[in-house]
């Protein structure tokens, strides 16, 4: 006689479905933070750190040979810088040589990209031979334009001469040494600012183009009317970012007359706001003052930036 016996099915494990579910869910939500961390974490480490502790000293006199010793000052090596020649010296230099780098710079760069962007036989190669010279080093882009520029062998001179002028003394001539510095900055950086204009040209609509055709414009009616207005944002951008990089200007005017070292020439013609910090800091040993003077470059940045923010608000309420 067979039993009639009846099977109850197991229960699942909801339990151990619940717990996996929580610790998916768990893991969407902060995997992205975990992602990011490390950014972070270097920020804090090589950006931060170093921005507060520099402020700190700023308001310390400390020597760069007993950074642990420290004396209170206050704002004194604001106050001093106020008061400091060779401060404004530097400071007007770096303008000056950012202008005579920054316009010329954007304007060739711009001509540069509006040329690549039209169909032309091996533009792959034009836009490598673009980029070659920021992937440059500045050393050697500097000391091979200390040739070109020198004064008795220079091949710049010796054109010069061509055309029946007298040989120019590029090092220590105050106009002739900021030049000569703007034209390593602009030999460096114009291929870079042309492949970022190509880059937006690429992403204008061909359909202005083609109404603006239409209507009877020219090329150069439409490049003005048309390409100029559409890549004002990335205009901004570059005069933004050359501006922070003609303030932050080190490498070319300290190896274009190596004698002179960070003085920027015998007379401090073509001395920097960077080359005056590395002066105070790293051959006069002032740790707290060179820590003002890069405080200074700081504010004097976020200043052109408020600068720019109100200009743009400003235009833009306008135009609205």
């Amino acid at each position: 006689m067979a039993s009639d016996t009846t099977t109850t099915p197991l229960p699942r494990p909801r339990a151990k479905y619940a717990v996996r579910g929580r610790r998916y869910r768990r893991a969407a939500r902060w995997s992205p933070y975990a992602y990011i961390a490390p950014f972070f974490v270097l920020f804090a480490a090589f950006g931060l750190f170093p921005l507060l502790y520099t402020g700190w000293a700023s308001l310390h006199r400390v020597e760069l040979t007993a950074p642990a010793d420290m004396e209170w000052v206050g704002l004194r090596n604001f106050s001093r810088l106020l008061r400091d020649e060779f401060f404004w010296n530097a400071l007007r230099n770096t303008v000056t040589i950012g202008v005579l780098s920054t316009v010329p710079q954007l304007l060739m760069a711009l001509g540069i990209a509006h040329l690549l962007h039209h169909r032309l036989r091996g533009s792959t190669f034009f836009r490598v031979v673009a980029l070659t010279p920021y992937a440059t080093s500045v050393a050697a882009a500097t000391l091979v334009f200390v040739l070109l520029f020198g004064r008795d062998y220079g091949f710049v001179n010796w054109a010069l001469g061509l055309a029946g002028v007298d040989p120019v003394d590029w090092q220590n001539g105050r106009w002739t040494s900021q030049i000569a510095v703007s034209t390593i900055v602009i030999w460096r950086w114009t291929g870079y600012n042309a492949l970022i204009y190509l880059a937006a040209m690429q992403a204008v609509p061909g359909e202005l183009y083609e109404s603006a055709a239409l209507d009877g414009a020219s090329r150069w009616r439409q490049f003005l009317h048309v390409t100029v207005p559409s890549l004002r944002p990335t205009i901004l951008f570059t005069c933004v970012v050359s501006t922070i990089g003609a303030t932050q200007l080190f490498g070319e005017p300290l190896l274009f007359n190596g004698s002179a070292g960070a003085t920027g020439g015998s007379e401090h013609q073509f001395q920097t706001l960077g080359l005056y910090l590395y002066e105070q800091g790293w051959v006069n040993l002032h740790l707290g003052r060179a820590s003002a003077i890069a405080w200074a470059m700081f504010l004097i940045l976020v200043l052109l930036g408020a600068a720019v923010a109100l200009a743009g608000r400003y235009r833009a309420r306008r135009s609205g």
